[in-house]
């Protein structure tokens, strides 16, 4: 099992997805917060 923080940040959704890719369990977390757009962050989701 895989813990990402920054889920839907850049670095962490590709992570993110290349681990689902491989098949292994992966459990997301991120602080979507005002600093970046949350359009932006929520479209990742």
């Amino acid at each position: 099992m895989y813990l990402i923080t920054s889920a839907v940040a850049f670095i962490g959704f590709h992570l993110y997805n290349y681990f689902l890719k491989k098949k292994k369990i992966v459990v997301g977390i991120d602080n979507i917060n005002d600093y970046y757009d949350r359009k932006f962050k929520l479209d990742r989701q």
